[in-house]
């Protein structure tokens, strides 16, 4: 993968191959301004400005670059996204338009997870030269943040367990002069049970731990940013099917989310008080691993009855989220990779938001839309409370029915959220996403994908700019 911040440059004049951006209903009125050999070459491609077509046409003694969009005047983040996967190694700047929000997928679309690979065959780096100069860092930063998060979810499981999570928060707090507070493997029984109940089976190098990293002046608002980490996620005893069980490096998605969200807020200073709580687990199978049918205590004072080893991500966070409301935060935002619900319910390219305010609700939504980012709200429905009943404790940790699943286990987390000290209910917001991109497209490679990353950057963001 080549340096994000080498991708994009301020355009000093040197020389560049020029991109004449197309939208379908512009082709013709371009294509009669062009020499009969350039519009034989489009022909011979078949260019006709459709979205993401791209084309290369000889310019005098050079060749210049033809892009589909939509709208040249209005780029999405991944209007130059195929481009920039397709054309040669070089130096570009575009000829009719401004790159804008297009930066994010400039670079994104140059990533390649290689790390593997006993040789990489990817062409060098694609350079975009721009007169936005005031736009380059604050593009090339999400793309950075993007790209790290591919990375921890590409990254195998044998890699990316606990140890490899804990040692990715240490990099960050080292970076931003962050405290990094880390519990680790019997030492959380005590005051974080659920956590360690899961991840206990696992071998001692992927030891249960929970990460804790505060940044920030004490006197601005706290600001509670949380992750699931289930590193590898077998389902336990209730053991996953070999299909189901393929991809589950990508269960620590949540995590991935949440420390690249952390790193943003350091690296911009933003005005809060940040506690990132990252538990960190393996659920895997062993003859102390919990079991169906246990009744575990929380860091909360509830007891749950487990239904299903298989939903464990909401009981390590059911800590997390616990531990972050005694900071009385002005906002939690968790990220998990928690149900398939949300993904047949959403598909794959959505991520279900749940939240409490429906102003906090909005400005998340309307973060996504405006940046590329977009999710949809799913209820925190107070009348499927009881799927989560039990006979001989608080509360069960899954539904004894399909319903509504995303949303019974968004009201799982709640019962850990509590209120301020003023005894208002704190605000938060929780993202179900799938962290993942099973198909690719301009921009997007297949593989870990942020999925509710940029939303939550921008609300943040605006919420905090002070």
């Amino acid at each position: 993968m080549h340096e994000a911040k080498a991708l994009i440059r301020p355009d000093r004049g040197e020389p560049a191959t020029a991109i004449h951006l197309m939208s379908k209903d512009g082709f013709e009125a371009f294509a009669k301004a062009l020499l009969p050999v350039q519009r034989a070459s489009l022909a011979a491609q078949k260019f006709e400005g459709v979205g993401f077509q791209t084309a290369i046409l000889p310019d005098g003694d050079a060749w210049m670059a033809v892009g589909g969009v939509a709208n040249p005047e209005s780029l999405s983040a991944w209007c130059l996204a195929k481009l920039a996967e397709e054309l040669p190694e070089g130096t570009y700047r575009l000829a009719n338009a401004e790159a804008g929000a297009a930066m994010f997928g400039w670079v994104t679309g140059q990533y390649r997870f290689a790390r593997y690979k006993s040789e990489d065959k990817a062409s060098g780096p694609r350079v975009l030269l721009t007169g936005q100069v005031g736009q380059i860092d604050g593009y090339v930063s999400e793309a950075e943040a993007e790209l790290l998060l591919r990375d921890l979810v590409n990254a195998p499981p044998e890699d990316m367990g606990p140890a490899a999570l804990e040692a990715e928060c240490e990099r960050l707090a080292k970076a931003h002069k962050a405290e990094l507070t880390v519990i680790r493997g019997d030492a959380l029984e005590q005051d974080y049970p659920m956590i360690h109940a899961v991840g206990r089976a696992a071998a001692r190098h992927h030891a249960p731990r929970l990460m804790h990293l505060v940044w920030g002046d004490p006197a601005n608002p706290v600001l509670a940013v949380v992750g699931k980490g289930v590193c590898f996620d077998s389902g336990g005893l209730d053991i996953k099917p070999p299909a189901g069980m393929r991809l589950m490096k990508k269960d620590m998605g949540g995590a991935a989310h949440a420390i690249a969200l952390a790193g943003l807020i350091m690296a911009a200073r933003l005005k809060v008080r940040l506690h990132l709580l990252v538990p960190a687990v393996e659920n895997a199978i062993s003859g102390n691993a919990f079991r169906p049918g246990d009744i575990l205590k929380t860091r909360k004072g509830l007891t749950v009855e487990i239904d299903n080893t298989d939903a464990e991500g909401r009981l390590i966070l059911g800590d997390a989220l616990t531990r972050a409301s005694e900071e009385n935060p002005d906002l939690i935002v968790d990220f998990a990779t928690l149900t398939g619900a949300a993904r047949v319910a959403l598909g794959p390219d959505l991520p279900a938001l749940f939240a409490r305010r429906d102003e906090t609700a909005e400005a998340f939504l309307a973060a996504g839309r405006a940046n590329d980012d977009p999710a949809w709200r799913l209820p925190l429905h107070d009348a499927y409370r009881e799927y989560l009943a039990s006979d001989i404790a608080d509360m069960a940790n899954s539904a004894p029915n399909p319903f509504a699943g995303a949303s019974v286990a968004g009201l799982f987390l709640d019962r850990f959220v509590g209120a301020r000290e003023d005894g208002t209910p704190i605000d938060w917001v929780h993202f179900d996403t799938f962290a993942w991109m099973p198909a690719p497209k301009p921009g997007r490679a297949r593989g870990g994908r942020g999925l509710g990353l940029r939303a939550s950057w921008h609300a943040i963001r605006s919420r905090y700019a002070g």
